[in-house]
């Protein structure tokens, strides 16, 4: 079973950055797909929104509000997989999960949120 533990998050000001970082433990021998996704204060599960994700062979997506804003990567040789946060602004808030998934898709956020494992989160607030 894989686990995975967020941390990095805080209370920043609009225009500021922030690095995520998300732990990996447990097996993930062969191709996975690992991504980042937001929950809106005040939200459920359902609610949450891909932020990003990046394939075994490096490949990235993003949601259209965060491209060239936020970026995602991953440090094979630590297990841990990273999201940059830059330029943040007010609607940026919320909680902040990664998530991993063996295999490679076509449509990452939807495999991701629907059959991945996921971390509880690190909360990301941002005043204007």
């Amino acid at each position: 079973q894989v686990r995975l533990m967020e941390s990095g998050g805080g209370s920043v000001r609009a225009g500021e950055s922030l690095r995520l970082s998300c732990s990996v433990s447990g097996d993930t021998t062969g191709p996975y797909t690992w991504g980042w996704f937001r929950q809106p204060p005040g939200t459920e599960r359902e609610a949450r929104e891909g932020i990003a994700t990046i394939d075994n062979d490096g490949s990235t997506r993003y949601a259209q509000s965060v491209k060239d804003r936020f970026t995602i990567s991953r440090d094979n040789d630590n297990n841990t997989l990273y999201l940059a946060l830059n330029n943040l602004a007010h609607e940026d808030t919320g909680l902040y999960l990664c998530a991993a998934l063996p295999g490679h898709y076509k449509d990452t956020f939807l495999a991701l949120i629907k059959i991945g494992y996921w971390g509880q989160g690190t909360q990301v607030t941002v005043s204007s």
